[in-house]
């Protein structure tokens, strides 16, 4: 199965100019996790909500700062060409829950560690080793 099928293709994007509080309430307002972050339509980092507090608050970064202070700039990202079990993998490998997917440096979509549960591959042995490699502590 290619990762297309499974994929979330509505994503929702913030710019590095974005404020933490402003990230922050868009991750609540769609309910997700992390906001990749484009500027001029390319993906230039990503955010988790691990992010804003580790990176953020703990460090005492005012939540009115661009979101380009925390961000992630060495994203780890996927192609609508990769299977289902190689985006598997490759998350594994980088211990990720969530992976961009990108055509010419912009987001198209992005894979959660929950779409690969939700799609009922838990007969793949290799989706099922993710999820466990994933959520073991290091």
């Amino acid at each position: 199965m290619r990762i297309e099928e499974i994929m979330t293709t509505d994503v929702e994007t913030c710019k590095p100019e974005s404020t933490l509080q402003e990230v922050a309430s868009k991750m609540r307002e769609i309910n997700v996790g992390s906001i990749p972050i484009c500027e001029d339509g390319r993906l230039v980092g990503i955010v988790t909500d691990r992010d804003i507090v580790i990176r953020g608050l703990a460090e005492q970064i005012p939540s009115d700062a661009a979101i380009a202070e925390i961000l992630s700039a060495e994203v780890i990202t996927g192609t609508v060409g990769l299977t289902v079990e190689e985006v598997a993998q490759l998350m594994a490998n980088h211990k990720i829950r969530r992976l961009p997917i990108v055509a010419n440096e912009r987001v198209i979509g992005i894979v959660s560690l929950g779409d690969l549960a939700i799609k009922d591959l838990s007969t793949n042995h290799n989706v099922e080793n993710t999820i466990i490699e994933i959520s073991e502590l290091e």
